[in-house]
């Protein structure tokens, strides 16, 4: 295997020599063990790591799927904004200590923009039930107020250098969706971006916003999901009509919608298509959960043959679609 070798380490050059590397590092134990004999882990985390900036070992120490979520955590989050030119500064501070409720500050400054502010209060901690919960939160509390205040602001102010990514820290306070719970709590949020009770989710506004972070708002009329599937341009190329290396988009019953001659081009149409379908207010929403279910099924095969990294995405579109129905029919 042949790496480049530069002033950020070896890093491999070919997705063959990323796979190698990718096994040789799992099978190391240098790398934390939560990649240990995990080599597709890695590479995703590689991977995840070349597009923020970081060189793969800077990658596997700072980047952690933390109760399936992609995290970084928050020292590294400061770094890589601290790194990039569009950083003028940012400053962190409390307010109110000594009293029974002290504010963590966090002003982040991007270069030609208004300075970004955030604050995390104790009693934002206890609205959210992270006040004197075991573990980080008992022992370092100042910290974890810091932590939070700090990932608001550097999110909200550089998120094309973060990629959109939440800090560790406050990833360890997402629930953990792999173990059962007595009550399912299904809302379409990040419980701790919000310090005032969750609300239900409904028809029709609430809904958009709870999608609204996933694709830019589709401004056409909400029509029949069967009308919307079955739209499909005069002269657009049947599936016999496609060159031999394209792409058919396929409807829910696995009819061709349209044909696509590159990836790039057949996922825009796939996540348009699936927008559409999740808004379509003249059905229920019950009823959009499974036709969407249907579509993601039907275009299985191809979406398998995008990038790992951007399928992760598309997942998690499809994730917050379903789940915003599903908190609009409870």
């Amino acid at each position: 295997m042949q790496v480049s070798n530069t002033n950020r380490g070896f890093a491999p050059t070919t997705l063959a020599e990323a796979v190698q590397f990718s096994e040789m590092l799992a099978s190391s134990s240098m790398v934390p063990k939560a990649y240990q004999g995990k080599p597709q882990d890695v590479l995703v985390c590689v991977q995840w790591g070349y597009e923020m900036g970081l060189a793969p070992m800077q990658a596997l120490q700072n980047i952690a799927i933390i109760n399936g979520k992609p995290s970084v955590y928050g020292d590294a989050a400061m770094a890589l904004v601290q790194a990039s030119a569009v950083c003028e500064d940012v400053e962190e501070f409390f307010e109110g200590e000594g009293t029974v409720n002290p504010v963590a500050v966090c002003v982040a400054k991007r270069k030609g923009r208004k300075p970004v502010t955030a604050k995390f209060s104790v009693e934002d901690a206890k609205r959210a039930g992270l006040w004197g919960k075991q573990g980080p939160w008992s022992a370092y509390p100042k910290r974890m107020m810091q932590m939070r205040a700090r990932g608001f602001a550097l999110r909200d102010a550089f998120p094309d250098v973060l990629k959109g990514m939440i800090t560790a820290e406050e990833a360890q306070d997402y629930p953990d969706e792999a173990k059962p719970s007595a009550v399912k709590d299904i809302t379409p949020r990040n419980p701790l971006d919000v310090v005032a009770p969750p609300q239900t989710v409904n028809e029709p506004m609430q809904i958009e916003e709870a999608m609204a972070d996933t694709v830019e708002p589709d401004v056409r009329d909400n029509s029949e999901v069967v009308a919307i599937e079955t739209e499909v341009v005069a002269d657009a190329p049947q599936p016999n009509e496609l060159v031999a290396d394209g792409f058919a988009l396929l409807s829910s019953s696995g009819e061709s919608i349209s044909g696509h001659a590159g990836l790039e081009e057949w996922q825009d149409a796939y996540e348009d298509m699936a927008d559409r379908i999740a808004r379509a207010g003249k059905r229920e929403p019950r009823e959009r959960m499974t036709i969407l279910k249907e579509f993601k099924r039907a275009n299985e095969e191809t979406l398998a043959k995008v990038d790992t990294v951007k399928r992760v995405r598309h997942t998690a579109a499809y994730s917050k679609r379903i789940k915003a129905l599903g908190a609009a029919q409870a």
